[in-house]
């Protein structure tokens, strides 16, 4: 499997577990709820792992701005992905957290689509490197 080839499966596949985490937790599936969220976790490690072997394929420096703007949010969205996981944690423990830990698992939704659109924006403005 090629970088392009893993890292566009498993960017499919984790768009498509994260939003199932979102319909099994708006319908308070709690058990499949719980086990997509760390199956999307999971499978953004292998997403992050493709696309870090993408960025090799590529001479990302001559994207300009975009690319350490990409990296930055990279890296702040994936450490963010933690803030929905202890908000969950204490929304097991107290109901009353559900609107907080729904509005974070929000923002971390739109950062991962933020991150997506600057990375896509990164590579389409890099040169690829010719082996």
């Amino acid at each position: 499997m090629t970088a392009f080839q893993g890292f566009a499966a498993f960017l499919v596949l984790t768009v498509v577990c994260l939003a199932l985490v979102v319909l099994t937790g708006m319908k308070h599936k709690r058990k499949p709820h719980y086990i997509l969220v760390g199956c999307a976790v999971a499978l953004l490690g292998i997403t992050v792992y493709y696309a870090e072997k993408l960025g090799h394929d590529y001479d990302l420096s001559t994207a300009g701005m975009i690319t350490p703007i990409h990296l930055a949010l990279a890296k702040f969205t994936v450490v963010a992905y933690l803030l929905p996981v202890i908000s969950g944690f204490m929304t097991i423990r107290d109901a009353r957290h559900k609107k907080v830990h729904f509005k974070i698992a929000m923002f971390i939704l739109f950062m991962t689509g933020i991150t997506f659109a600057t990375g896509l924006m990164m590579v389409m403005a890099s040169e690829p490197i010719v082996p």
